[in-house]
């Protein structure tokens, strides 16, 4: 069951924010033929220019309850990612906070995976902090009862990715019905003693060798996710009941990329470092050679 199915009801429909109109049987029809077109693009690689204007969301509400049809044809989620959460990416995209999007199990790997290259348009790693929530967490919650309510920190890589041919120039409301550029995830292993050291000071690398031994680096920090991972998570906790869902125990939350995004391609080897010379864990795999 999706985390549609859960908080929303079998019907997946859109709990309105504060002050937003109830969504009607007309805007639900809508938003599960935005959804559809989306499925399309995502299974058959088409890159969209736009939505037709029929099905464009026009507002984040909108766009959300897309993604939560969306959800129902991707099937199972485990958790959230958060897009646009360094300043240069919501300046890249045009937005002025993030944006949500559920994990989905089907593109979930593993450290040590070979993981399929020949669907990724975007093109690029991200090396990010990830949370595993212990415990439901709602809006309200103080920085105290938000630690006491995560289980864990992992290092993680993303591969994002998206089903617009320019998704820089796509806006807000489309990105979020397309689960926020939600693409390949890999979670990696448990950072010790995680909880009390501070991510927004913690330093990470990430490395992509390309075929024929070519290296390219990046060196990033916590700092990069909202000033700190914490705040990201904790703006994800308000952000979500908004819309009708929210943080739940077991959940995965990735929080956005630390440094700047890598570009990838087949056959290269990912390498994602947490700490001074990666003490604190790491995060490898290799991109099938299509």
């Amino acid at each position: 069951m999706t985390h549609s199915d859960t908080e929303n009801g079998a019907t997946g429909a859109h709990v309105p924010a504060d002050g937003e109109l109830p969504a009607t049987a007309v805007d639900l029809v809508r938003a599960d033929g935005t959804a559809g077109a989306l499925w399309q693009a995502w299974t058959t690689g088409e890159r969209l220019a736009e939505l037709p204007e029929l099905l464009r969301p026009r507002t984040l509400a909108e766009g959300f309850t897309a993604q939560s049809r969306l959800s129902e044809r991707a099937g199972p989620s485990y958790g959230w990612k958060l897009a646009a959460t360094a300043a240069a990416g919501q300046a890249h995209i045009g937005v002025d906070a993030p944006l949500p999007g559920p994990l989905f199990e089907r593109f979930r790997h593993a450290p040590g995976d070979v993981v399929p290259a020949h669907d990724l348009h975007m093109a690029v790693a991200e090396a990010e902090f990830a949370f595993r929530m212990g415990a439901a967490v709602g809006p309200g919650a103080s920085a105290a009862e938000l630690r006491d309510a995560v289980a864990a920190v992992h290092c993680a890589v993303e591969l994002p990715d998206s089903r617009f041919a320019d998704f820089a120039v796509a806006g807000a409301p489309q990105l979020v019905a397309d689960a926020a550029c939600a693409g390949r995830f890999v979670l990696g292993p448990e950072i010790s003693g995680a909880l009390d050291l501070d991510l927004a000071a913690t330093p990470t690398a990430l490395e992509v060798e390309l075929p024929g031994g070519h290296a390219d680096r990046a060196m990033g920090s916590g700092a990069a996710v909202l000033s700190d991972p914490w705040t990201a998570l904790a703006w994800l906790g308000e952000a979500l009941p908004r819309y009708g869902s929210g943080l739940r125990a077991g959940d995965v939350v990735t929080t956005g990329t630390t440094t700047v995004p890598m570009a990838i391609r087949p056959g290269a080897r990912v390498r994602a470092t947490f700490g001074d010379g990666g003490s604190l864990g790491a995060v490898e795999f290799i991109l099938a050679d299509v």
